[in-house]
């Protein structure tokens, strides 16, 4: 088990928060360890960095359009303990401009579950789609894209809206809250209940929406070169 931390904007405008203790799965971990302390998002009000936003705050996204922030979720990521889901205590640093100019700027810290909005021919190839969400672990290679190992326990976050968006981090595009499909998320019963209930600005899965973009993982890219 672990904790969860979660605000997100009630029906009536105010602000909720609720700290609760949920299994230590990846599938419940997937959905808030995406984006280190100091992560600059773009904002009506300029940026700010995701410990300081709050639900009702208005997102700029990769679009260039804003939207309603309605969740924020953190978790607590610790050192190694006795290789313990060892992935899921790493933290990624992309180093500035690694992507191109001020992509990102500066140096961006995520977490152990964030994914990069990726765009490849390769990717219309398996999917249909331009673009794909795949996993920032699978493009580490020590020199732009470097593993890191916390000394001591830090904060990762996720932010979430009414479905699935590309956000806009450091530069760098990175994607919102969303549980994937029902099947892939391979929950059931009790388990499933005791994760929607860190969502309640839902309703239920359906309520999250069709994803906009795909998931794929780096490795199914190369296979087509």
């Amino acid at each position: 088990m672990r904790k969860y931390e979660v605000s997100y904007l009630r029906s009536n405008g105010d602000i909720g928060e609720l700290s609760r203790m949920a299994p230590a799965l990846p599938t419940f971990e997937n959905a808030f360890g995406v984006l280190g302390r100091g992560a600059m998002v773009a904002t009506e009000n300029g940026p700010m960095t995701v410990e300081d936003l709050l639900p009702g705050d208005r997102i700029k996204l990769a679009t260039g359009e804003f939207e309603t922030l309605l969740w924020r979720g953190s978790i607590l990521i610790h050192p190694d303990q006795d290789g313990h889901h060892s992935e899921y205590n790493r933290l990624t640093r992309i180093t500035a401009d690694a992507l191109g100019p001020a992509r990102p700027s500066p140096d961006l810290i995520l977490g152990p579950t964030a994914n990069l909005l990726h765009r490849a021919t390769g990717v219309r190839t398996l999917t249909g789609k331009r673009a794909a969400f795949i996993p920032v672990r699978d493009f580490i290679d020590g020199s732009q894209f470097i593993e890191l190992r916390p000394a001591m326990p830090v904060n990762v976050y996720q932010l979430g809206f009414a479905r699935q968006e590309s956000l806009l981090v450091n530069g760098i595009e990175i994607e919102s809250l969303h549980p994937g499909t029902f099947f892939g998320l391979g929950l059931r019963g009790e388990l499933l209940a005791q994760y929607l209930t860190l969502f309640p600005h839902k309703i239920d899965l359906d309520d999250f929406g069709e994803m906009r973009h795909p998931r794929l993982r780096l490795r199914d890219l190369e296979l087509l070169e």
